[in-house]
């Protein structure tokens, strides 16, 4: 059991060294804020956004893209280029297939209708492709 300090100025102390860190560190972000160049600080900070919750709908949200993606259902983000790759594809699908058998029982009616939706649609792409 940790026994509690009998002196209150020790605590005072504490907090006391515990503000002045945060206020040097406040101020070395400052100044490295002011040292970097105008486009450096200002273009990301204009273009970024809340991120996304973290939550199994995102994350299925996001496999299914790379799965579109990888079927040439979208164009590649890097090369604006529909591009098919059925490897990764395949992988993608059995990626979700393995996310949806772990957290069977675990999810949301919402969860479980979108996984189910998401897998269907690539599947039915993945036939359609290997059909050509």
């Amino acid at each position: 059991m940790v026994e509690e300090p009998k002196n209150p100025e020790k605590k005072l102390i504490i907090d006391e060294d515990w503000k002045s860190r945060v206020e040097a560190e406040k101020e070395a972000a400052r100044r490295a804020e002011e040292s970097s160049t105008p486009a450096e600080s200002e273009a990301p900070a204009d273009r970024r956004g809340p991120l996304p919750p973290a939550d199994l709908t995102f994350l299925v949200g996001t496999m299914y893209m790379q799965g579109a993606i990888a079927l040439g259902l979208l164009p590649n983000p890097v090369t604006s280029k529909q591009e098919v790759q059925p490897e990764q594809a395949q992988h993608m699908i059995d990626l979700l297939t393995m996310l949806q058998q772990k957290t069977e029982g675990n999810r949301t009616a919402e969860e479980t209708e979108g996984l189910e939706t998401v897998l269907h649609e690539l599947r039915l792409a993945y036939v359609t492709l290997q059909g050509k």
